[in-house]
C-alpha cells in the first residue's frame, strides 16, 4: 500500500500523444518539481489539459505540446504567460479555447465518467466560433431547450501537487483554495501528487478530514516534494516567486533565452535548483501575494 515513489518514477509513465492535466490555478501549487522531471524526458506530442501558468509555457518552449486545452494561460502579475503567447503567435499550437466554466464542466464530465455535460454557458459566443467541433444538444423534455454539449475531457495522466500527503494516498490540500485538483484526479487514468510533506498514515479528525478533497484510491503514485511548487505559490506555506518568474518571462524575450533557463534551473537536481534560487530557507519564506 505504500504508493511512494520518484519523480522520474512518474513521468516514466508517460508515453508520445498522451493526454495530461495538471491541477492547480495559473501561478498556484502546479506541480513543478514534476514538470521540470517531465522537461528532462523524452516525452512528447502531448495534449496538456490545465488552467495553465508557467507549466504550461515550459513545456511548449520545449516543444512537447502538439495541443493545449485551457481555460487560460497566466501568471497573474504577469497577464500572459510569454512562452504561451510565442507558441500561440507562431501558430504552432493547436488549441481548444474555453471559459473557465465549460472547462471544469468537461473535467467533471470526465469524471463522472459521461461523454458530456450540458451548459448554457458557451452559447451565442465566440467559444463556439473558434471550436467549431463542439456541438450542441436538444433538451428531450417538453422545454426542447438547446444546450451546449461539453465534452467530457478525459485524461491519461493528471500531476497535482498537495500541502501534505501519507504513504496510502491519501492527501490533503491546507490552502484556502482546493481549485479543481479533485476533477484533475477523477478524470485521470492515472494521477500522480506530489506533496510539500509525507507523512507514514494519516490520523485524521473531522477538522482535517474536509482538507482531503479526493479519494486516496485515485491516487497512483505519491512523490515526496517540499518546496515542489517553486516558482508558483503553495498556500499557505509559501508565495510565489516573482523574481523568478520575471526572469522566466523576460528570457522569452532573448534569441537564446529558454536554453539558458534550461541550463540553469532544469538541468540540475531539486537541490540545486533550490540553492540556484537563494537556498529552501528563502523559498520557503517566500510572502503569499496580497490582493
Amino acid at each position: 500500500m505504500n504508493k511512494l515513489m520518484t519523480a522520474a518514477d512518474a513521468v516514466g509513465q508517460l508515453r508520445d500523444g498522451m493526454t495530461i492535466g495538471f491541477g492547480g490555478w495559473g501561478p498556484r501549487r502546479k506541480p513543478m518539481a514534476i514538470v521540470r522531471e517531465i522537461l528532462r524526458s523524452n516525452v512528447k506530442d502531448l495534449t496538456v489539459v490545465a488552467y495553465g501558468g508557467p507549466e504550461v509555457g515550459m513545456l511548449c518552449a520545449a516543444g512537447k505540446v502538439r495541443k493545449l486545452i485551457f481555460g487560460f494561460a497566466t501568471m497573474d502579475a504577469i497577464p500572459l504567460e510569454p512562452y504561451f503567447r510565442k507558441a500561440r503567435q507562431a501558430g504552432t499550437l493547436d488549441v481548444m479555447e474555453l471559459d473557465e466554466g465549460l472547462f471544469q464542466w468537461g473535467l467533471k464530465a470526465a469524471a463522472m465518467r459521461l461523454p458530456f455535460l450540458p451548459a448554457r454557458a458557451g452559447l451565442a459566443t465566440d467559444v463556439l466560433t473558434h471550436n467549431p467541433e463542439l456541438k450542441t444538444i436538444s433538451s428531450p423534455y417538453a422545454d426542447g431547450e438547446v444546450l451546449l454539449a461539453m465534452p467530457a475531457l478525459e485524461l491519461d495522466v493528471a500531476f497535482v501537487h498537495v500541502n501534505r500527503a501519507d504513504k496510502l494516498g491519501n492527501t490533503l490540500i491546507t490552502g484556502s483554495d482546493p481549485y479543481f485538483d479533485h476533477h484533475f484526479a477523477r478524470a485521470a487514468k492515472q494521477c500522480f501528487v506530489s506533496a510539500e510533506v509525507v507523512e507514514e498514515r494519516f490520523e485524521l479528525d473531522a477538522a482535517t478530514a474536509r482538507l482531503s478533497t479526493f479519494e486516496r484510491s485515485m491516487v497512483t503514485g505519491l512523490i515526496e516534494a517540499p518546496l515542489g511548487a517553486h516558482p508558483t505559490a503553495c498556500s499557505p506555506a509559501y508565495g510565489w516567486d516573482m523574481e523568478h518568474l520575471k526572469g522566466y518571462s523576460d528570457s522569452a524575450n532573448a534569441d537564446d533565452g529558454w536554453q539558458q533557463y534550461v541550463d540553469k534551473y532544469v538541468n540540475c537536481s531539486q537541490a540545486e535548483y533550490l540553492e540556484r534560487n537563494g537556498g529552501a530557507e528563502r523559498v520557503s519564506s517566500l510572502p503569499m501575494p496580497i490582493f
